[in-house]
């Protein structure tokens, strides 16, 4: 049985993407399932902010297809993992939560991964070079977390 993990940022356009991207990439040979979501319905149905598409091309990794989806409740039990890109989107999906098991599965991705800056910043109102340095940040808190939680 795979291993489900969800990423999660506010409008799941920008960061949550991005991490869906990478994870898949980086556990191609091995049993997870990956998604992700929105804490808000801002963006839902949408595709990817072409910021964040191009970034990922760029790094070999396609992201077109994805489509923004809300964050919902039964996501808490549906996944193993529920990682967040900041404590705005940690507190919204604690929010969400009907037990400590939920609780339990949700995390800051920097902070289960053991790297600083502890969020991932939101690159939306920025340039490109924001979105690539979201994308060094994502990759390297896939990578970690994947080396620390491998199952």
């Amino acid at each position: 049985m795979p291993t489900k993990v969800l990423m999660v940022c506010l409008g799941n356009i920008c960061r949550s993407p991005l991490a869906e991207g990478i994870m898949r990439q980086l556990t191609t040979d091995l049993a997870y399932k990956i998604d992700s979501a929105g804490t808000a319905n801002y963006h839902t149905g949408a595709a990817p902010d072409p910021r964040s598409v191009a970034i990922a091309a760029k790094n070999g990794i396609d992201i077109s297809q994805q489509h923004a989806r809300q964050l919902k409740h039964q996501d808490l039990d549906d996944f193993d993992h529920i990682l967040v890109m900041d404590k705005q989107n940690l507190q919204d999906a604690l929010a969400l939560c009907t037990s400590e098991k939920q609780r339990q599965k949700i995390a800051l991705l920097n902070q289960a991964a053991g790297i600083k800056p502890e969020e991932v910043p939101d690159p939306y109102y920025g340039d490109q070079d924001g979105f690539a340095y979201v994308y060094t940040l994502l990759y390297h808190s896939c990578s970690k977390w994947l080396e620390a939680h491998h199952e």
